[in-house]
């Protein structure tokens, strides 16, 4: 029997992304809102007037409070702009769309499956240290969560990323 590994360590290359910020009350509303104004800049409201496609994963970048009992309110959700726009993004109808050049990104990533609330999020980041052991190979305060489904998706697949230092 075949043992799914436990993480994975990933690059990914620089390149444009979509990002909208927000500090809802809670992760869920934060990720909800800033999805669906990136769907819209997706489907039409852009500059060029038309269905951009969609990629995945978006990602969901959170930060941890000094403490690292909780996220802090401030999410950013970011979608990958496909091949043909990386050189000349569609320019965002919604003011807080911004176009972002990200640097390559080093990651360790592992898979966890369902919802993605607070509570999850925090148990997800708790386990994979668990599993790390003692590094000072990633950052502490930032993580990333990716989502590869439609929230819809009972047992969607999401993934918490660890960022490694450069």
């Amino acid at each position: 029997q075949c043992e799914e590994a436990a993480y994975e360590e990933r690059r990914y290359p620089a390149g444009k992304w979509a990002c909208v910020t927000k500090g809802e009350p809670m992760y869920e509303q934060s990720i909800s809102m800033s999805f669906m104004k990136l769907m819209r800049y997706i489907c039409k409201e852009n500059s060029v007037g038309c269905y951009l496609g969609m990629t995945v994963p978006v990602l969901n970048e959170i930060r941890l409070t000094k403490e690292g009992t909780e996220l802090e309110r401030e999410v950013v959700t970011a979608y990958y702009l496909p091949g043909e726009f990386q050189q000349n993004p569609p320019v965002p109808m919604d003011p807080e769309i911004h176009i972002t050049e990200r640097a390559p990104l080093r990651v360790i990533t592992r898979v966890f499956y369902g919802m993605t609330t607070e509570e999850t999020i925090l148990r997800e980041i708790s386990l994979f240290w668990e599993l790390l052991g003692s590094t000072d190979t990633v950052l502490r305060e930032t993580y990333i969560v990716a989502t590869y489904e439609n929230p819809s998706v009972p047992q969607r697949r999401n993934e918490i990323w660890f960022v490694c230092r450069a």
